[in-house]
């Protein structure tokens, strides 16, 4: 659920408080198991903006999950927003950083032992698709969460509360994102379960040529498959009702 103006995707759609109801009423309906909700958007180009009032455009649908007992994922780098959203609903921490935008959201973690998402991203939404570049997309991402992970176990965190996210989009060309969806599987080797948003994404354009996201299913329910055939645990989509019936039928064709 993205309560922004700007998102790539649905920027501005789910801002009134009616709407946002709907939404997440569709989503829960639907078999979403998770409501991620972000105040901030973090598409190619995005301006950082305010911790209040990143807060202020959240508060309202963190109520309404109370509400209904959802399971909620807080998508944002800022510590003043965990903290706040912390006193309403939230079950898991969704970083784009990777924890390293804001240096206190390591010890909110440590305080508080919500469970995590270390999402890489090479640079910020500012500038992460000016012409990024890696030495090996996928052994540079592992050596990444490899050193996160080290720094994180000698601050006291636990791995068991950790989930691995790397980063489709975010600071990778198409070369780079085809070559993660392929070998996704490299990360289990960490331990660790792993996340990935695939949904209207860039890619889905690049490869097909579609230039309207809503028109992106087709490629989102693919990816969504090739990264369940490779074990990822986790998938980040907006259309949940295309993509649940998309695996329902493919888990009975492989039975």
């Amino acid at each position: 659920v993205n309560l922004t103006p700007d998102s790539f995707s649905d920027g501005g759609k789910y801002n009134k408080k009616n709407l946002a109801l709907k939404y997440v009423n569709y989503l829960l309906s639907n078999g979403a198991k998770i409501i991620d909700v972000g105040g901030e958007s973090t598409r190619p180009g995005a301006n950082d903006i305010h911790p209040i009032k990143e807060w202020d455009r959240i508060k309202f649908i963190l109520k309404i999950l109370k509400n209904k007992n959802s399971f909620v994922s807080l998508d944002t780098r800022k510590s003043f927003v965990m903290k706040n959203a912390s006193k309403i609903k939230v079950d898991l921490i969704n970083d784009v950083s990777g924890l390293s935008y804001d240096p206190e959201t390591i010890n909110y973690l440590k305080k508080t032992k919500k469970p995590f998402v270390i999402h890489h991203m090479k640079g910020t939404p500012k500038n992460m698709q000016l012409k990024p570049s890696y030495n090996n997309v996928l052994l540079d991402i592992y050596d990444f969460f490899e050193t996160k992970l080290l720094y994180l176990r000698k601050q006291g965190i636990k791995h068991n509360n950790i989930i691995l996210d790397p980063g489709i989009g975010f600071g990778k060309n198409l070369k780079h994102n085809i070559t993660l969806l392929k070998n996704i599987s490299i990360f289990h080797s960490l331990g660790l379960p792993v996340m990935l948003g695939l949904s209207r994404k860039r890619f889905i354009k690049d490869i097909s040529g579609e230039n309207d996201t809503k028109e992106r299913i087709g490629g989102t329910v693919s990816s969504c498959i090739q990264a369940y055939l490779q074990g990822v645990q986790i998938l980040r989509v907006h259309d949940v009702k295309e993509i649940n019936q998309a695996f329902k039928v493919f888990k009975e064709l492989q039975n």
